[in-house]
């Protein structure tokens, strides 16, 4: 029977051994769907960190190595296979697919491995209760995502790829999970002795959340993981006695990054941060979070470090890599073995009903090569897209377009509000609040819809933003923004960058301040809807730049037509934004060629926080319509003067590609 244990085991790492590997690469490989084949010193016959330790009458994590080998290619076998009382070495084969989402229970001492490339289990998941002694290696889970249910609210939405309820010994290695309907893996009470390694996290709300529990119990290490286009827990560590987080690279993150709750100890060394919001968080009085070593690039809020946590070296050794080949070694190694050749598809569909390549917007825009040179489409089919959307800005080159010529076809929508309160402390802020944040250059939407929902009549008024703009050479065509005070912010990457957007035919509502930023923007042929407030005298501002003094060229609105069914003369044309007290902002603002409803005043531009309107760069010219007024508070452009501020001087060196 030894002799037998011993082949068995041998046999797993010949059988891995033997995968078809890709020619590794000389630059590092950052993108969604591409990175060579691990080199084999990565593919350990056992794991490393807790899961190798003695505890609770096991000696480490050795899986079904003592039993027999058995190949499975359907659900039915793998079922069956699962649930088997004998130790088992199980290889997946193929594409393996669930008709129903269903958790396939799991009994002790298995080693589920996914042989050749290409293996996946699709719409289904593992369920792990009071077992002890899992491995799962090389091969992916996907696809249980249900469309429509981005915050993973339905009540039939446990749709795990691994759930663990008080077991241990589990290693999770080389795998691969993506677009799960509820966590990618629920680690959950006091589960114990545990690693993951080399895994890839992808293109899904909820990553990987640790606890359900009052104790503070699970030991576990995570190493060298890529996480990617999710938005929260990632990880979410909740009572863990000891959790050693060193090398994974976090990439493109929405909510917050890794998270220690309650009386977590969290050791967290030598990680690569790049695009997370709030990337280390403590969130509780008694959390502690040793912040080490780390790299943080293009992130924005809490970094915490507090308390002294645990020394790893006490329970074992480990060998940690330079944090800045962090993304090099993990875009390159994680995930299962296989040939992972960016994609090239062009075009890919979103629909809720099934019939797309896609069921989540964001999905879609995960898909996309990092560095992207090619022209992709994210086609969208009608429906309303309850999620926040961000383009990232490593995925260049995109189109989001709805599938029809009618914006109202197609509807993204979120409700954050700028005041509202993180549950971790503070608030989420202008850009925490945009429901579709554009980030990445030469990116073109139309013919859709994209609201901020948030009801201000309801909970009080805030900034709540529909749309945020951060990079150069965005197009918005045929395009609707929906919000209330704040609908639409045109920024840059910092106080001296200059960001152009165009948009033509767009249909933009709002009431305070709802064109505002210090980014470049031309609203051409757009019709732009102050909402009433009821006022007999304000109901609010629409333009409210905050341009930098050295941009001559701040807001331009051209050829379009200012509406609403406000009471008359009760809106202001706009105010000077000085963001942040700024002395050297010089906001800018011209509106020319349009027809202004009854509703502008008579005093066309208001002052704002101590500034006067004439500290501000504002104009009009050939204006038409009952608000178009000509007198001291209305100030014209010459003629002369009008032909300094068209589209063409506006965007400079950029024509937008025909169509828009």
């Amino acid at each position: 029977m030894r002799l037998r244990r011993l082949l068995g085991a041998a046999t797993a790492v010949v059988i891995l051994g033997s995968l078809t590997a890709v020619p590794a690469r000389a630059e590092p490989i950052h993108s969604g769907t591409e990175s060579p084949a691990a080199p084999a010193a990565l593919w350990k016959q056992r794991p490393d960190g807790f899961a190798s330790l003695p505890g609770n009458g096991l000696d480490g994590t050795t899986g079904g190595q003592a039993g027999r080998h058995v190949s499975v290619s359907s659900l039915e076998e793998l079922k069956t296979h699962a649930a088997a009382e004998e130790p088992l070495v199980i290889f997946l084969k193929g594409s393996i697919t669930a008709q129903d989402y269903v958790k396939v229970p799991v009994a002790s001492n298995k080693s589920f491995i996914g042989t050749g490339a290409g293996v996946e289990l699709i719409n289904a998941g593992f369920k792990l209760i009071n077992v002890s002694n899992v491995i799962f290696r090389n091969f992916t889970v996907r696809d249980s995502y249900i469309p429509g249910d981005w915050d993973g609210k339905r009540p039939d939405n446990d749709r795990d790829g691994i759930q663990l309820d008080t077991s241990h010994h589990v290693w999770v290695d080389h795998m691969k999970f993506e677009r799960m309907g509820d966590g990618m893996i629920d680690t959950r009470k006091d589960s114990d002795y545990l690693t993951y390694s080399w895994n890839v996290f992808a293109d899904n709300n909820k990553a990987l959340g640790v606890g359900w529990t009052g104790n503070a119990v699970t030991k576990m290490t995570i190493h060298h993981n890529w996480i990617r286009n999710t938005v929260q827990r990632n990880f979410s560590l909740d009572n863990t006695a000891a959790a050693h987080v060193y090398n994974n690279y976090l990439q493109d993150i929405g909510r917050y990054g890794m998270m220690g709750r309650n009386a977590a100890k969290v050791v967290l060394e030598g990680n690569y941060f790049t695009a997370v919001a709030d990337p280390v968080v403590a969130k509780d009085p008694a959390t502690e979070i040793v912040n080490r070593d780390n790299i943080f690039e293009s992130t924005r809020g809490r970094k915490d470090n507090v308390g002294s946590a645990f020394d790893p070296t006490q329970f074992y050794s480990y060998a940690k890599d330079d944090s800045a080949r962090v993304p090099e070694l993990v875009t390159g190694s994680a995930g299962p073995r296989e040939n992972k050749a960016p994609s090239t598809t062009a075009e890919v569909t979103v629909a809720l009903d099934g019939t797309g390549d896609f069921g989540s917007v964001q999905a879609a825009i995960g898909s996309i090569p990092v560095g992207n040179t090619q022209p992709r489409t994210i086609t969208i089919k009608p429906g309303f897209y309850r999620e926040a959307v961000n383009v990232w800005a490593d995925r260049p080159n995109v189109t989001l377009q709805g599938a029809t010529a009618n914006p109202a076809d197609v509807v993204i929508s979120y409700d954050t509000p700028a005041n509202g309160a993180k549950f971790f402390g503070g608030t989420w802020g202008a850009a925490g609040s945009a429901t579709l944040n554009v980030l990445a250059e030469n990116t073109t939407v139309r013919n859709l819809t994209v609201e901020n929902a948030y009801d201000e009549a309801v909970h009080g008024g805030s900034q709540a933003l529909a749309v945020r703009t951060v990079a150069d050479k965005i197009t918005f065509d045929n395009t609707r923004f929906l919000g209330n005070q704040d609908t639409y912010l045109a920024d840059t990457t910092g106080r001296d960058a200059t960001a152009r957007t165009y948009l033509k035919n767009c249909y933009i509502e709002g009431d305070v301040d709802f064109l505002y930023g210090r980014g470049t923007a031309v609203f051409d042929g757009c019709t732009i809807h102050s909402l009433d407030r009821g006022s007999d005298t304000n109901n609010g501002y629409i333009v409210a730049p905050s341009t930098k003094d050295s941009n001559p060229y701040g807001f331009l609105i051209v050829d379009s037509t200012l509406t609403s069914d406000a009471a008359p003369g009760t809106v202001s044309l706009g105010r000077p934004w000085f963001a942040s007290s700024d002395p050297n902002a010089h906001p800018m603002a011209v509106i020319r060629d349009s027809n202004l409803g009854s509703h502008i005043a008579e005093q066309g531009w208001s002052d704002m926080s101590g500034h006067a309107w004439t500290e501000g760069r504002f104009a009009e010219f050939n204006n038409t319509g009952p608000g178009a007024y000509i007198n001291e508070f209305h100030p014209q452009l010459t003629p002369e003067e009008a032909l300094k501020f068209t589209k063409d001087t506006f965007l400079g060196d950029w024509t937008p590609a025909a169509g828009a």
